[in-house]
């Protein structure tokens, strides 16, 4: 495979590549907004008191989605229109964001390997502190933050042995409500199941802004060096040697010849219509009378 096609080749990769880059970018903008407006953590962040790690978490999640959404689409959409437009600077550009968002989710994976349980604890801690104040004082507000949790994560109190219940515990979970699970499992299921989904979704992130980063490099170089696709031929003009003159073009040249040889004909043809000539200088030959 020559240069050409390599370079063909690596184009579309990079097309390919640009709009599931987008698509990506469209997948943490929602992530990100169904983290921060979404009900589950929407009910966990009005019951969390300001000051918690809980807020500052939270705001931190959203923040951080929204910038890595926000550079996947600028890096998409300035590599497409350079491999379109065959622009290194363009490209440049798509690579400086493609190894921004890199960056950013290698930290996110490291800190997602160093803390895997952070989230949890820190969601799971406001639970117990709102439930403590709701059981402790029942006409608080805590209660009615309580009770919205429960309905939202469809789950109600703890699970503990029913003789250590006290009265205002067990008045949070009567009827219907008595058979749900235990709100410290219905909300860790639900943290592990959208861990799980940001885990695969910086994974799927590493391993394309990788070979993002690997196309748009390469073509970077192309680019530069002028092997691109759609070529347009270049012509320089070679120095005229000295004392040359231009050769005329052939049809040129041939018409002149033609004309050359009708000339020399019709003088031939005159001079033996007219015999020999009397400016003649060669010798003449004596004869005896």
């Amino acid at each position: 495979m020559g240069s050409w096609s390599r370079v063909s080749a690596a184009k579309c990769q990079m097309l390919l590549t640009s709009f599931f880059v987008l698509l990506l970018g469209l997948f943490v903008a929602a992530m990100a907004a169904l983290t921060y407006f979404g009900a589950h953590f929407a009910v966990i962040g009005r019951a969390s008191p300001e000051g918690t790690p809980y807020e500052a978490m939270h705001r931190w999640a959203f923040y951080t989605g929204i910038s890595l959404a926000g550079l996947l689409t600028l890096g998409a959409v300035l590599s497409a229109t350079a491999t379109v437009r065959e622009a290194g600077g363009l490209m440049a550009g798509g690579f400086l964001c493609f190894a921004l968002v890199f960056c950013i989710l290698g930290q996110v994976a490291l800190w997602r390997f160093h803390n895997p349980a952070q989230v949890e604890d820190a969601v799971l801690d406001t639970y117990d502190l709102v439930y403590e104040q709701a059981v402790k004082n029942p006409s608080s507000p805590r209660r009615q933050e309580l009770l919205a949790i429960q309905d939202t994560f469809l789950c109600c109190g703890k699970r503990a042995p029913s003789s250590l219940l006290g009265s205002s515990e067990a008045d949070l979970c009567t009827g219907e409500e008595a058979t749900r699970q235990d709100c410290l499992q219905g909300i860790r299921s639900f943290l592990r199941t959208h861990g799980g989904i940001t885990s695969a979704l910086t994974g799927v992130g590493l391993v394309s802004m990788g070979y993002a980063m690997l196309l748009s490099s390469f073509l970077w170089f192309a680019i530069r060096s002028g092997r691109s696709l759609s070529r347009k031929g270049t012509y320089t003009l070679s120095p005229r040697a000295r004392g040359c003159q231009p050769q005329e073009p052939r049809f040129f040249r041939r018409s002149q010849e033609g004309l050359a040889l009708h000339h020399l004909s019709e003088a031939g043809a005159l001079r033996d219509h007219l015999g020999p000539s009397r400016c003649s200088s060669g010798p003449r030959l004596l004869q005896d009378n």
